[in-house]
Formats: C-alpha cells, structure tokens, sequence
C-alpha cells in the first residue's frame, strides 16, 4: 500500500521521511516531516471550571483537559479522599469526572491529577448543588376549531439563584417569537 507504520516513536524518530514511488515509466518522491511532541501534563491553557454547578438528584460532568503528550493517566479527588469508579461516580478516559444522582453531600471542592513519563499537574473547581428545575403546571391537550384561540400554559419551579427560561417548541422545532410574532404570543406571568 506504500505505508510506513512505526511503533513506540522515540525522539530519534523526528525528521524527514521520503516516500519513493517507481515503475517502467518514471519515479516521483514525496516528503514528510515526523516531529515528536511531548510534554508534561499542563492546565495553564484550560483549567477546571472555578464553578460547577449540578441540579439536585441530578447528573453532572467535570471536565478535565489538559495538554499533554503522551495522554496522561487521571486521577480525582474531593477534598482529601480519592475518588474511584462506582455506581454514582465515573472517570471517564479521556478524564472528565460523572456523577450521578447528585446529593447535597457531593458538594466540594473536586481536584483532577493527570500525569504521563513528562510530569504531572492538578487543577480544582469547587461542586455546588442547585434545586432542580421542574414544571409544576404542564400544558395540557386542547381542541380548539380552526380560526379560534389556543392558550396553552405552562409553569415551572427552580433554584432561585439560577434564572428560568421557557422554550416552547411544535413538533421538536423551537417556536420563534420574534419571526413568528402574528401567530404565536407569549405571556409571561411573574
């Protein structure tokens, strides 16, 4: 197929790769640069979020990406106890942190390590816990007779820190009430 495959690259392996290709009627070259990246794992680029917010009996993931080469190993902690994988909490490979079923208790300051042969780094960001959103009045089905007026109602509860949004959507398409302004009305009622 004309491929070179290499495993295990080491630094001795950076440098100028010349593919050859022959026949009866000519040849041709073609080159390439092979540069080894590697570095110890750095969050000064992307640091954890200061500030993860989670809805009460909620899920919620905490990203952890730094740069590094090779892909480092992570590891997590909430304040001085070490994490590891269980029913309600998941590392994830690429190093990302899943909680499930968040509880007033998983409320913290959580810290990603992740480290590879260069180094090691570590970045933290502190867990709080919201109440969840719900709707406590749903629309509900109306038969109405075409030219006539529908009003459809809907009412939802929420942590009070957090603002509240209402999206209404027909057949999965959000309803634009700007564009859509002659047909559609919304009221909003405190």
């Amino acid at each position: 197929k004309g491929e070179l495959r290499m495993q295990s690259l080491t630094f001795d392996d950076a440098g100028m790769y010349q593919c050859i290709a022959e026949n009866m009627h000519g040849i041709i070259y073609a080159n390439a640069e092979l540069k080894i990246v590697a570095s110890p794992p750095t969050f000064e680029l992307n640091p954890m979020k200061k500030k993860i917010l989670a809805a009460k009996g909620g899920r919620v993931i905490i990203e952890c990406k730094p740069k590094a080469a090779p892909k480092p190993k992570f590891s997590w902690s909430k304040g001085t106890e070490l994490l590891v994988n269980g029913s309600r909490i998941r590392i994830w490979d690429d190093g990302s942190l899943e909680i499930i079923n968040v509880t007033k208790l998983d409320e913290g300051r959580y810290t990603c390590f992740a480290e590879n042969n260069r180094g090691k780094a570590n970045s933290t960001g502190v867990l709080e816990m919201t109440e969840a959103t719900k709707i406590t009045l749903a629309p509900l089905n109306v038969d109405v007779t075409v030219g006539e007026n529908a009003t459809m109602q809907c009412i939802a509860s929420h942590d009070p820190t957090l603002d509240l949004t209402f999206i209404w959507s027909l057949n999965g398409f959000a309803i634009d009430f700007e564009k859509e302004h002659e047909h559609y009305e919304r009221n909003v009622m405190v």
